[in-house]
This record gives C-alpha cells, structure tokens and sequence, in this order.
C-alpha cells in the first residue's frame, strides 16, 4: 500500500479530517523523511504503516489541547509533532527548535519542498533561545523528562500558556518531580485506533502568581 492509502484510512480510523492538498502535503514528508533518513538518522522507523500511525497519526491526536497562535516543539527532530501540526492547523505558527544541525537542514527542505508558510525553524540548545515573544503552547514528543521540559522552557511559555508533553505510560514519577510553578491541568490518556499503545498528553501551565 502506498503512503497516500495507509494515511486515508488511518485518518478515517481516528476521525481525523484533512483536505486532499493537507494529505498530499503529509504524504510528500513521510517520503522525503524516508529518503533522507539513512544519512540524516531521522527515525528509527521505517515501515511505511508505521510511519503513518506512529509519527503522523501520534501527533495530530493532541490537535485538541494545542491553544493559541504562536506553537513552539522543543527537540523537533524530523519534525515532529510539529510539521504533521502545522499541516492541520495553517492559522498557528509553529517554530520548530532543534540542536542538531542535520535535523535542521532536512526541516528546511521539509518546509521548501511542501511550501509551509506557517513554520520555521532554530538552530540551537533551548536554554540560549530567546526570541522576543513568548509561545502560547510548548509542545515535547522528545524531552524524556517532564521536569526537565518545564525548567528549561519556562522562559518560552507566555504566563497564559501550557505545556504538552507527549508520553507513553502515565508518568507518575515524573509528575511527583515537577517544579512548585508548575500546574498539572491534565494528564489524559489518548487512543489510536488502528495500533494497541499507551499513549497520555500531560498538560501543564504555570502556577498562578
């Protein structure tokens, strides 16, 4: 099967509603990601239907909690969740933050060859970031702890912002950890038809002053 007819049903599956020139636009990333991936080591998986439900299907499952205009994705990689995001969702603006540069030069193919207008991308470590406004989402699909997300972005996230962070099981030690300034609002569990995984979004704001 081919990436446009594995993306259609799985879209289906998860009553997910892209316009043919959004799907065509995913379809072209997961092609590109799989040609540029054995010299830019973007993902460590290959399979075409895994692909679609594990990099693109896992990333538009948290559309419903993204808030606001400005999107930041800390530690994008190949782009995730924030190109599969942007697609969907062509009103934000996302800034894609990654320290490597690899990663970086493929994203800026990414956003030429698709023609996204809404997304660019930084090059460098989190903690030398800062631009001159703040973001109303800060979104991880990377960050291995939830602590460590939160400490090293605070400066990034408007005072009415949140934090995503996308996990597999609940992460309940990790909530134990987090800073005294940060709020849990929401640790809710998200399926995906079509593929049996364990997968929560855990969001998060700053405590109220």
């Amino acid at each position: 099967m081919t990436y446009s007819s594995l993306l259609a049903k799985a879209l289906q599956q998860n009553h997910l509603v892209l316009d043919a020139h959004q799907q065509q636009q995913l379809c072209d990333y997961l092609t590109l990601m799989h040609r540029w991936n054995k010299a830019y080591n973007l993902t460590s998986i290959t399979d075409p239907e895994d692909m679609v439900y594990l990099h693109i299907i896992d990333s538009l499952l948290i559309h419903p909690h993204l808030k606001g205009a400005e999107c930041l994705d800390v530690g994008t990689g190949a782009g995730l969740p924030g190109i599969p995001l942007a697609i969907l969702n062509p009103a934000q603006q996302w800034t894609l933050l990654d320290k490597n540069n690899k990663k970086i030069l493929f994203l800026n193919q990414i956003l030429s060859e698709l023609g996204l207008k809404n997304v660019k991308t930084v090059h460098t470590r989190i903690e030398d970031f800062h631009p001159s406004a703040c973001f109303d989402s800060i979104v991880s699909r990377a960050l291995s702890h939830l602590a460590l997300f939160v400490e090293t972005t605070a400066h990034l996230l408007c005072a009415e912002g949140q934090w995503l962070a996308m996990k597999g099981r609940y992460p309940a030690e990790e909530l134990i950890d987090l800073p005294a300034h940060c709020l849990v609002q929401e640790v809710k569990p998200l399926t995906m038809l079509g593929r049996e995984i364990e997968r929560h979004i855990v969001c998060l704001s700053k405590m109220k002053k």
